[in-house]
């Protein structure tokens, strides 16, 4: 193992930093959102979507590459925290120009690692077209479920960002997100009481 292989520790070291990093930095939060957070509960819904894409819609997604990339989408935000979305999405030139400086950040991470390793790493990020729908699906729906959160605790500073995530979710053409809307999004409205116990109608 070569001298960059010393540094192995120092790259999990770094994505465990991801619990630093606090999301919707402009906005006055109930709960703050951390990166981890964020990535984690990404990468369950990922998997959850390719599983529905399996099972109810006749696709042969491996559920646990898209789960795991998911876990490591957001990775250069680490380096680059989290840019606002106004700022990100700007204009054209502002979200090539981020574009690049994630990749930048990606691979800062990455030459952390051996090269015997960093292949199996990048692998991640070298998702398909449609898995990259299934992950960037999960991603819109668990920002959509944040301002669930936030509105449920009576912060009313969620109400633009929940009315625009929404016609975002609506104009997904994904069968897996659209079922997942349909069919399991108002779980997360519920009360504990009523997830736990099955509520009234339980």
């Amino acid at each position: 193992m070569g001298e960059k292989g010393n540094r192995t520790g120092d790259f999990l070291a770094l994505l465990f930093r991801q619990r630093d990093i606090k999301r919707w930095g402009l906005m006055r939060n109930v709960y703050c959102e951390t990166l981890s957070e964020h990535c984690f509960e990404v990468g369950l819904m990922s998997h959850m979507l390719a599983l529905i894409g399996n099972k109810y819609f006749n696709k042969n997604y491996d559920c646990n590459k898209i789960a795991t990339a998911a876990l490591y989408h957001d990775m250069s935000e680490i380096l680059t925290g989290d840019l606002p979305t106004p700022v990100k999405y700007y204009n054209n030139e502002i979200k090539s120009a981020y574009k690049q400086i994630e990749k930048t950040a990606e691979n800062i991470i990455f030459d952390l690692l051996p090269e015997e390793m960093q292949d199996e790493y990048r692998t991640l990020f070298l998702l398909d077209d449609d898995e990259k729908a299934i992950v960037k699906a999960a991603d819109k729906i668990c920002a959509y479920i944040k301002c669930l959160d936030e509105l449920s605790a009576g912060n009313q500073e969620f109400v633009a960002a929940e009315r625009t995530i929404k016609e975002q979710l609506d104009l997904i053409e994904l069968s897996e997100a659209k079922f997942f809307v349909e069919n399991y999004l108002s779980s997360f409205v519920k009360p504990l009481d009523d997830i736990t116990l099955g509520g009234p109608n339980g």
